[in-house]
């Protein structure tokens, strides 16, 4: 977790930099909008561990970490419910599977599972959590984390980030400008495409800055 809040940190100074650099105002409206989703994330990471609390940690996992991606989710008015399966947890000691809950996070750590050990972490969830009210449940070949709703309202997705995600994806093609929209669409084009992609992009901006030369009205990209 402490190389996780390390790693933010240093995106942070360095977006700081470019800030002090950079004159273009849409640049710094964007490089504004990731130093203040970054400084969230930063907010809401779990405390880091006392040294000699993580070095006890450390010492009683056997075997190799897992980092687990797949898992389904739903919700109900007062939980946020995640679904992990994994196979035969269900005889692990319970003390094996843990779940640390702040207001706006929760890691999750299976311990020597066929000797394997199992990490999901979510930072900076979409809206705060009791943590008191938050738990989880072994079942079979399974894992229900429950997050307890602090306002009993909807979620529309799990993270601040897969929001953010979904509001720039939208902005792309809802606009009233269809200029921009091809715009937002094109750049969007480039940081995803692969070399081939970019370069034909590339090609159709140097062809648009020759067009402006002669008077006509640029594409700019």
């Amino acid at each position: 977790m402490a190389d996780a809040r390390d790693e933010l940190q240093k995106d942070l100074e360095e977006i700081k930099e470019l800030l002090l650099k950079t004159t273009r105002k849409r640049l710094r409206d964007v490089l504004m909008t990731e130093k203040y989703r970054i400084e969230l994330e930063i907010k809401n990471q779990p405390p880091p561990k006392p040294k000699d609390v993580a070095e006890e940690e450390k010492s009683t996992l056997g075997g190799y970490t897992v980092k687990i991606n797949n898992y389904g989710w739903d919700q109900s008015d007062k939980f946020i419910k995640l679904y992990i399966s994994l196979k035969e947890v269900h005889k692990l000691p319970a003390d094996n599977v843990q779940v640390n809950f702040t207001e706006r996070s929760f890691d999750l750590l299976v311990k020597n599972l066929n000797g394997k050990n199992y990490t999901m972490t979510f930072n900076n969830l979409l809206k705060p959590i009791s943590v008191e009210g938050s738990s989880r449940k072994i079942k079979t070949d399974m894992v229900l984390v429950m997050c307890r709703k602090k306002q009993e309202e909807k979620w529309d997705c799990l993270t601040q980030v897969e929001k953010e995600s979904k509001e720039k994806e939208k902005a792309a093609y809802d606009t009233s400008d269809p200029s921009e929209g091809l715009m937002n669409l094109l750049k969007k084009m480039y940081a995803e495409g692969d070399d081939e992609m970019k370069r034909t992009i590339n090609k159709a901006w140097v062809e648009s800055r020759e067009k402006q030369s002669k008077g006509d009205t640029p594409m700019d990209i």
